[in-house]
């Protein structure tokens, strides 16, 4: 790769915010620019930035997919209307399931169920709408590692595998963050004085809870893996894991109820340690911890009959099950 990293031991975070800025603002110019802020720290970091360097000249926007957590869009907003950042929330759910229907294949659900919609389509949408002609994106250092190595395709990484975004979707793309992993990106997100559980919130990958489910992408499986996110993120939410997830499998397993057997879904909890996604471990929880896992998810998650906690460490494994 020709990017250059800046490692957390190198990065000087007011001098990196004061460039970025200023790029930024050179690179916009008197024009409007558009992002699309989810929650997650790095597109938070952008937003800020993106908001110090052209003010009420970057419009943001929440792009409700049908594929986020209990509440995201409104959470997200709410955070950032406190900060002085005001998020429209851009309901584009229709078009992401109908992209995603009898998708099963990992590749394809993210290049045309996940980015051909949001790039081709929503985002297009929005450019055309506002008159603007730059997106700015949280595309981190790894994001491109990974895809640059072929081990996954990430959905918001273009340039660096080849692609031009102004000649395939007709607007540029800015990328802040590009040479910062993600606790660099962390400590930038503290100097712009983002509140912890914006600074510290555990990764959350772009495709959404579609990168969850194994198998096609339903409104039904989508809502099954949110309940157990949900139930996953509040009892591990004190583990100081670098993240936490569940995973919708795809197979139906033979499970008890009232002493009848009942077919039912299985919900694979993950919890990992790592620095910097490139290397993870699974956290050694305890089994009492394990064990209120599976008692609340079966119990609270319709359908579901058993819980599997992942031991695999990555590599071979990965953090994200798609």
């Amino acid at each position: 790769m020709s990017i250059e990293e800046i490692t957390l031991d190198k990065l000087d975070p007011q001098a990196f915010i004061a460039a970025q800025a200023e790029a930024i603002a050179d690179s916009v110019g008197g024009e409007l620019a558009i992002n699309a802020l989810s929650g997650g720290v790095d597109s938070a970091v952008v937003t800020m930035l993106g908001h110090r360097a052209i003010g009420e000249r970057l419009k943001t926007y929440f792009i409700e997919n049908g594929l986020m957590r209990e509440g995201e869009s409104e959470q997200i907003a709410g955070w950032f209307k406190a900060l002085g950042v005001r998020v429209e929330i851009v309901d584009a759910s229709e078009s992401f399931f109908a992209a995603l229907k009898g998708v099963t294949d990992p590749e394809e659900k993210r290049e045309k169920g996940i980015t051909q919609v949001f790039y081709k389509d929503v985002f297009a949408r929005l450019v055309r709408e506002s008159g603007a002609r730059v997106l700015l994106q949280g595309t981190n250092y790894t994001d491109v590692e990974e895809t640059a190595a072929g081990v996954k395709r990430q959905h918001n990484v273009f340039e660096q595998i080849g692609i031009d975004p102004e000649e395939a979707f007709g607007y540029r793309v800015l990328e802040p963050i590009l040479q910062l992993r993600k606790p660099a990106v962390r400590a930038v997100a503290r100097a712009l004085g983002l509140p912890e559980a914006i600074a510290e919130r555990p990764p959350f990958p772009g495709p959404a809870l579609a990168a969850r489910v194994i198998g096609e992408v339903t409104r039904e499986r989508v809502a099954i893996v949110r309940k157990a996110t949900r139930i996953v993120e509040e009892e591990l939410a004190g583990s100081g894991a670098f993240q936490y997830l569940a995973i919708l499998h795809e197979d139906m397993v033979t499970g008890i109820r009232e002493s009848r057997r009942e077919f039912g879904r299985q919900i694979e909890v993950r919890c990992w340690e790592s620095e910097d996604a490139v290397t993870a471990t699974p956290t050694e929880l305890p089994f009492a911890t394990l064990r209120r896992l599976g008692d609340r998810i079966t119990a609270e998650v319709p359908g579901v009959v058993s819980v599997t906690y992942n031991v695999a460490a990555k590599p071979p494994s990965c953090i994200e099950a798609v």
